[in-house]
């Protein structure tokens, strides 16, 4: 009888559970590369099914998309130019602000547009700031990290989202955005990114590994358990409309603490590594690649996130549309 009780009651909850959480198309952000160049769609080694695409071959994956129901897009930019101020990330004409206006013209509000701001993938030395002997200068990288912000609002896009981790940078972008009539552009903030091995698919794929030394300076150190706390709440301070979590799946934990202290959205990104892991994987037969992609999905917004960036999306929306 207490072993049938005990069942039963464990069915019943599961069921609320499952009641309680889906994953909705709505709540997925898909990443985009986008290079320079022509007739460019060109599979990245170590991220399967994920490409670079040029301008002129860029609507053929945002038609797919569209086909899916998948609205919401980050777009990465990957220049044919670099130098050590990372010019071309700020440039009017740069990959991605091109790639904005491009998708606005061609689709008018049909997506939402996401944009990456940083300067590892424009900077020579791969460093997401300017150097000043060897070491990035937090303050002096702030005005260009402005910069790169206005010159995509002004684009058309519909979220900034700061990447590189330097202090104050929200404060100094939700400022530039104030003060150009851009007060309703909100800012997806990566308030919690850990200097993490999981990235490294990523670098291959947008060419932003660093010439020497390492990230760890001014990216998280995840062998703390607590110091993300400073960093969402500085980042809450200056005004970030989301607080993003990344990596995701080794950091559900800290998904969860964040979203006990903010009532901002939280968003979670499910990162290149963890992604290649499972296709690996289920490339070898060794496990259910669509069993373990949902499962991990589910983890994600159980811990707390209310949006995943993920480059699952696609699989995950064409699974959902056949139960």
């Amino acid at each position: 009888m207490f072993t049938r009780t005990r069942r039963l009651r464990r069915n019943f909850l599961t069921r609320e559970l499952v009641k309680n959480i889906s994953i909705e198309r709505s709540s997925l952000i898909y990443p985009l590369f986008v290079c320079d160049g022509e007739n460019i769609k060109s599979e990245i080694e170590s991220m399967p099914e994920q490409f670079r695409y040029s301008l002129d071959r860029l609507n053929e994956e945002l038609d797919e998309l569209l086909k899916l129901g998948i609205n919401n897009i980050l777009l990465f930019g990957i220049p044919n130019h670099k130098d050590e101020v990372g010019s071309q990330a700020y440039d009017e004409n740069g990959i991605v602000q091109r790639a904005v206006r491009q998708i606005r013209k061609d689709y008018q509000d049909k997506f939402l547009i996401v944009t990456d701001v940083c300067m590892c993938e424009y900077t020579s030395h791969g460093h997401c700031g300017i150097l000043h002997n060897h070491d990035v200068d937090n303050d002096e990288t702030l005005k260009y990290i402005a910069k790169i912000a206005l010159s995509h609002a002004k684009a058309g896009a519909d979220i900034i989202a700061p990447s590189d981790m330097m202090d104050g940078r929200i404060g100094k972008i939700r400022e530039i955005l104030d003060e150009n009539n851009f007060k309703d552009i909100p800012i997806m903030a990566y308030s919690v990114k850990y200097s993490s091995a999981y990235y490294g698919p990523f670098r291959d794929a947008a060419d932003s590994a660093p010439s020497f030394g390492d990230r760890k300076t001014y990216q998280m150190d995840f062998r703390s358990y607590n110091n993300f706390y400073r960093e969402v709440e500085a980042d809450i301070q200056e005004r970030a409309d989301f607080i993003m979590v990344k990596p995701a799946m080794a950091y559900l934990d800290v998904i969860k603490s964040v979203s006990e202290v903010t009532n901002l959205p939280i968003v979670a990104y499910n990162v290149s590594g963890e992604y290649s892991m499972v296709k690996a994987a289920a490339k070898n037969g060794w496990i259910d690649e669509e069993k373990i992609v949902m499962e991990n999905m589910y983890a994600i917004k159980r811990a707390g996130a209310d949006i995943i960036i993920t480059y699952h999306a696609k699989d995950i929306v064409r699974w959902l549309m056949f139960k």
